[in-house]
């Protein structure tokens, strides 16, 4: 099968639709589409094929950052994190790689693996491992589906290396989280090498072709004068992806707590609704984790939670949350296989120490639009 290709202007929606999928994480991809657009100036597109046209004993491989993204707005990576880490993976594999992915959609890792395919002549796998952003790498579809995060390698600009192994996903999460504070609060990390077998199992395919899609939608609905919010809601459906989706609240930001703590950004904001809606609350951990409208609950975990500039539909990182933001607070519902209930024990409101069982969003807001 010939790949597909993400041209610049692919590249450029896939930014904005990347942003929205990390439900406030993943790190804003500024920096990474302008790294990308300059590589497709030197190379042409990037190349992207299908999970469908792996073979089974290919060696697939997802990677991105880890960290916390308020560290990330001021540290900029070398460029070559990716490559290094992915090189050292195939030395201890023994093997080449044939193809990566991004660990997950959201944000700027939606865009991480681009520039070290490139530079290895490999493909990009239309897929990833969450559907969406987590803060912690055991929250991945592949740990909830038994698969090994090791042998890893996690990078820094610096240009250090090091090997994980380990048999604990949850180990393997906690010593590469200590390796990112000690590395200055960010680095890359290669994780759970695939088989092609497995990556047409587990991985959530379709994802790098469901952003492009989501960012092109508002891009056109912009240029044509239309709502770029209607458009939004309209092509995560689409996606089949995303079957539910909308507005939860509609305001402007009048407090945030934000620090970073133990390799996360975490915090609080609040909203004070327009037209007499009352105050929205929301909790973050890198990426949103619960919405709550007056003390009820609108939006949690994994489902997506998104703030977005009211007027222009760009999303905002929680590490660029500001004070008197005007903003627009966007749901979606999660990929099912994220709302099994193995997957809710590692990545629903529990795995975050929130009181409130899981509820689905298109129930807590009596949306009917899958």
């Amino acid at each position: 099968m010939q790949p597909n290709r993400i041209d610049r202007e692919a590249l450029i929606d896939l930014a904005t639709g990347a942003a929205f999928l990390g439900s406030g994480g993943g790190g804003d991809p500024y920096y990474a589409r302008l790294l990308g657009e300059a590589e497709i100036a030197r190379r042409g597109a990037f190349g992207l094929v299908s999970l469908d046209s792996l073979a089974d004993d290919a060696l697939v491989v997802p990677c991105g950052w880890i960290g916390a993204p308020t560290v990330s707005v001021e540290k900029l990576p070398n460029g070559r994190e990716a490559l290094n880490g992915l090189r050292k993976l195939a030395e201890i594999m023994g093997k080449p790689i044939d193809a990566v992915m991004p660990i997950e959609i959201g944000g700027g890792n939606g865009l991480a693996p681009l520039l070290a395919a490139a530079e290895l002549g490999i493909p990009v796998v239309d897929a990833d491992g969450m559907g969406r952003a987590f803060p912690e790498s055991q929250m991945a579809i592949f740990n909830i589906e038994g698969l090994s995060a090791c042998p890893s390698v996690v990078t820094s600009s610096c240009g250090s290396l090091s090997v994980i192994e380990t048999d604990d996903n949850l180990e393997h999460e906690r010593q590469a989280r200590k390796l990112s504070v000690e590395l200055g609060g960010t680095a890359h990390m290669v994780e759970y090498p695939l088989s092609g077998a497995d990556a047409k199992a587990h991985a959530i395919g379709g994802s790098i072709t469901a952003a492009i899609a989501i960012g092109r939608a508002v891009r056109e609905a912009r240029a044509a004068g239309a709502d770029p919010f209607a458009a939004l809601y309209a092509a995560l459906v689409d996606t089949g992806l995303y079957p539910h989706s909308g507005a939860l609240f509609d305001g402007k930001i009048v407090d945030l707590e934000r620090e970073t703590r133990g390799g996360f950004s975490v915090g609080r904001v609040i909203i004070e609704g327009f037209n007499g809606q009352g105050r929205m609350e929301m909790e973050f951990q890198n990426e949103n984790l619960i919405a709550t409208v007056d003390g009820v609950v609108r939006a949690m975990v994994p489902d997506l939670i998104t703030v977005m500039d009211r007027e222009t539909a760009d999303s905002i990182t929680t590490e660029r949350l500001r004070f008197g933001q005007r903003v627009k607070v966007v749901g979606a519902a999660a990929p099912d296989k994220l709302r099994t209930e193995r997957a809710l024990a590692i990545v629903g409101p529990g795995a975050f120490g929130l009181a409130d069982a899981y509820r689905p969003i298109e129930t807590l807001n009596d949306w009917g639009n899958g």
